[in-house]
């Protein structure tokens, strides 16, 4: 293969008659001739669809079991009407049945195993012999699973009384059949139509033979047959499936099929990688008589790229997502061939599709008469005049005039050619019929694709003068980055990044120049001792504020707009009253999706919490009084809570929004470990309530360090204390030294193994970056000092005046522990808490706290209870109320 150097599509790199080959000798033509086609394909390739089938099957599999498992009368009633009916066929029928199923099963995977060796095609024989294995394995697994541990339901429905022993039951899934479906599925028998109906009247024989013979249960025939099914699919998507994808001599021989007798082919690459799905492969051929051809491939392989973006544009967009998702082939061709015939009826420049043909059973082609020309991003800026401009959105206009939206105008989509006219080319996605919401959508989209090379006032003149003030006015709302292409979008990320970039060096550049005037002021203090002792407090505030300011002016100065800021700005002065809104978009927001997501899981931990507690014998002898006072507690943690955060943040931030944010966190921990979700929640509450985002993250990250220092002095102070309990004198109790001990090897081990010392160091670094500047600015502020202080004491207080309270609730005088035991022990549960990867630290804490509570002398008969009430109050019951809040910061921007 030949890589070529100048680009296929150009037109000056196009050959023409004189270069070509002289057709009068067939011995000086190179037939075949593949130039810039792939040199080497993956040998395997992960389909989505095989994902799709392995998640259906389990799915299937889930069904199964639950209806044999709650539905016991109908699953009686239909295995005595299947007992019923195959009672009656004949004794000799059911003897033939049963003889050539037998054969049958083990002759036709040989058979299809032979035919695939003699074609070379021994990959798939493998894919399925080990898919065999799989199954043969899930199988064991699953009847082991029946006899010992399934409910009486779901054994009843997959087994009976075996014919030949009354004591035995037969199999709740064929070791033999499962095996035979998962191989004959890994092979890809079902795709070839003669051996898929071989395959299923062996299947229904063999059925037919079992259920009259009383050696298994339509329940278990179909659990076979969805697992050996299930297992292939998940074979094939574990190891992958053999490549099929047409190489370019395969093309060459599909084009002398349909009548066109080419002489090379070069390979035309994408410029856009990430929807070169959408596109297909492309290449130049070159024929011996007549111009040459545009030839697009769409394989399965290819047509497979961006399948789970597909479908989740599919579900969260409204109306106008990309197309389906497991679009066939077949659907793939007549799709592109009807937006070719329908532009070009409608007048748009178009490249002009001559034949269609399908190279084998993976892959068709598009052949296209050549346009030459350059794309729009390969044009120099001088290059794209307003002439240009204007006859792009003149082709535009003739496409929604038909009502056909292109539904991809990107710059490699537009098409220059040598006299300069402009042609729309990757119809493939577009729509016939489109409503008024796509064609919008073009509307922006171009706008957006021209105003990234021109600007943006070119671009919104240009579509003024073609299409009206009134259609560019409608266009607003769908001036969104959601409804843009996935390379737009990823352009205008990138340039927010340099944007970003600017506007840091220009605050970056103020800060510069202000430290020689504080320099200069320093060294006229150094040489006036005296007056250095007594500098002006008011003098060093008012240097800060005018820092503060002229870092403010830099900031200012430095702010650009985004591009769609000024296409929208461009088009109000043309039309002021247009609508601005963005359109609701979306059916799905991540935000919702996560929302529901975080309600089912957290349903989930609280009913497995609760399913195990008699709640009668709990409530009838719990003491009320400290009831309330631990709910009071929990409530005044929020408080604390907000206090730590606010004395770490000089910014001016409103205290109740504050606690309402912390409320919400404890919605948010029950999605997320307990150290994770609230940094990230913190994090984005101080960025939306004004606070830069480098300095949102230190302030966090400056609480979180104080925190854990206070966590780590309280634990070591209270243990010290519950030694020293019981003891005359001061000696510290052997678990703490236990501890010490512990966590002295620990940090031993981790700095001595380099791996390990890497990866803590990069993990501290990158959370508490940035943490010693943000100090030194809190340091300044005794007040905001003491009040983070002070809240994370009162939050570690409140919290363990809870667990006291719960402790008390359920407890009398007897079965009291001291206020430092109940301190060490929350404090060691919540430290595990934090380090447990399940949301909120669910298990892990609860065992934690009531396995130390019964370690200090707590009964269980009291421990176990207070630990469920503290939980409850702290984790359970705020869930309600953080769900709330959340959604209340999140509709005013504070989240």
């Amino acid at each position: 293969m030949k890589q070529q150097g100048a680009h296929p599509g150009d037109t000056e790199g196009t050959p023409d008659a004189s270069s070509r080959p002289d057709t009068a000798d067939p011995d000086t033509v190179h037939i075949d001739e593949v130039e810039g086609d792939e040199p080497l394909l993956p040998a395997r390739v992960h389909r989505p669809s095989d994902l799709m089938r392995l998640l259906g099957g389990v799915l299937a599999v889930v069904v199964l079991l639950a209806i044999a498992a709650f539905a016991h009368g109908t699953t009686s009633g239909l295995e005595q009407d299947i007992n019923k009916g195959t009672g009656q066929a004949p004794d000799l029928l059911i003897k033939i049945a049963g003889l050539a199923s037998s054969i049958a099963i083990l002759l036709v995977p040989v058979a299809f195993a032979i035919e695939r060796l003699i074609k070379r095609d021994g990959l798939r024989i493998a894919d399925g012999v080990l898919a065999a294995v799989l199954a043969h394995g899930v199988t064991l697994a699953t009847d082991l699973w029946v006899a010992r541990a399934a409910p009486d339901s779901i054994q009843e429905a997959l087994t009976q009384p075996s014919p030949g022993d009354i004591h035995a039951l037969t199999d709740p899934v064929h070791g033999y059949l499962a095996p035979v479906i998962a191989y004959m599925t890994a092979v890809g028998m079902s795709r070839r139509p003669r051996w898929r109906a071989v395959l299923w009247v062996v299947l229904l024989l063999d059925a037919f033979s079992m259920l009259v013979t009383g050696y298994t249960t339509p329940f278990s025939i179909i659990l076979t047959v969805l697992i050996g099914w299930t297992v292939a699919y998940g074979t094939l998507y574990a190891v992958g499936s053999p490549n099929v994808r047409p190489t370019g001599r395969t093309l060459m021989a599909g084009l002398r099929t349909v009548g066109f007798r080419p002489v090379s082919a070069a390979r035309v690459e994408a410029a856009d990688a990430a929807e070169a799905g959408d596109r297909g492969r492309r290449y130049f051929v070159t024929l011996e008589d007549g111009p040459p051809l545009d030839v697009t491939v769409v394989d399965r392989e290819q047509q497979a790229q961006g399948f789970f973006y597909r479908a989740w544009r599919n579900l969260a967009l409204r109306g106008f997502a990309t197309r389906s998702s497991l679009q066939s082939l077949r659907q793939a061709l007549e799709q592109e061939a009807l937006l070719a015939y329908a532009a070009i009826a409608a007048g748009a420049n178009a490249p002009k599709l001559i034949a269609t043909s399908e190279l084998g059973p993976d892959a068709v082609m598009l052949v296209y008469e050549h346009s030459g020309g350059r794309t729009l991003d390969s044009l120099a800026d001088e290059e794209i005049t307003d002439d240009l401009l204007r006859d792009t959105w003149h082709q535009v206009r003739a496409l929604q005039s038909r009502r056909i939206a292109h539904r991809r105008l990107v710059g490699d989509a537009i098409l220059v050619d040598r006299s300069g006219t402009v042609i729309l080319t990757d119809l493939r996605v577009g729509e016939i019929a489109a409503g008024d919401l796509l064609l919008r959508m073009d509307t922006s989209q171009l706008l957006v694709t021209l105003g990234l090379r021109v600007g943006a006032e070119r671009a919104v003149a240009s579509a003024l003068s073609v299409l009206g003030p009134d259609t560019v006015a409608d266009c607003l709302p769908m001036l969104q980055p959601i409804a843009l292409s996935r390379s737009t979008r990823a352009t205008l990320r990138k340039l927010a990044r340099e944007r970003a970039e600017r506007e840091r060096e220009a605050v970056l550049e103020a800060s510069r120049h202000s430290r020689p005037a504080r320099a200069e002021h320093g060294a006229d203090d150094d040489a006036h001792p005296v007056a250095l002792e007594k500098v002006d407090k008011k003098a060093v505030r008012a240097e800060q504020r005018a820092e503060k300011r002229a870092i403010d002016e830099a900031l200012e100065e430095a702010r650009e707009e985004d591009l769609l800021a000024q296409i929208r700005h461009e088009v109000l002065r043309i039309r002021p009253q247009a609508p601005v809104e963005p359109a609701r978009l979306e059916r799905v927001r991540p935000r919702t999706l996560i929302s529901f997501i975080a309600g089912a899981i957290g349903a989930y931990f609280l009913l497995t919490q609760l399913t195990h507690i008699e709640f009668g014998p709990l409530i009838a002898n719990a003491e009320w009084g400290w009831v309330a006072a631990a709910v009071l507690f929990s409530a005044a943690s929020y408080v604390a809570a907000a206090m730590a955060l606010l004395g770490f943040v000089p910014e001016r931030v409103p205290f109740p929004r504050t606690v309402a944010a912390q409320v919400a966190g404890s919605f948010v921990k029950i999605v997320a470990p307990a150290a994770v979700g609230g940094v990230a929640l913190n994090t984005r509450f101080l960025q939306r309530a004004g606070v830069r985002p480098g300095l949102a993250v230190a302030s966090v990250g400056a609480s979180q360090l104080f925190g854990l220092g206070c966590h780590i002095l309280m634990l070591l102070a209270f243990g010290y204390l519950t030694g020293t309990e019981k003891t005359p004198s001061l000696t510290p109790s052997r678990t703490v030294i236990g501890g010490l001990l512990t966590v002295a090897v620990l940090v031993l081990v981790v700095t001595s193994v380099p791996f390990l010392r890497k990866f803590v160091v990069t993990r501290v670094r990158s959370l508490f970056a940035g943490v010693v500047p943000r100090m030194l600015d809190v340091l300044q502020r005794p007040q905001k000092l003491v009040t983070g202080i002070g809240g994370m004491l009162l939050l570690t207080a409140c919290f363990v005046m809870c667990l006291d309270a719960s402790i008390r609730a359920f407890g009398d005088e007897t079965t009291s522990v001291s206020l430092a035991s109940v301190a060490v022990v929350f404090l060691a549960g919540n430290a595990l808490g934090s380090a447990a990867p399940t949301p909120g630290g669910v298990g892990a804490v609860e065992a934690t706290l009531t396995v130390g509570l019964i370690a200090v002398g707590l009964p269980k008969e009291v421990a176990a209870p207070a630990v469920l009430l503290f939980r409850l109050l702290t984790l359970w019951l705020p869930v309600l109320p953080g769900w709330l809040a959340f959604n209340h910061l999140t509709r005013k921007a504070a989240l």
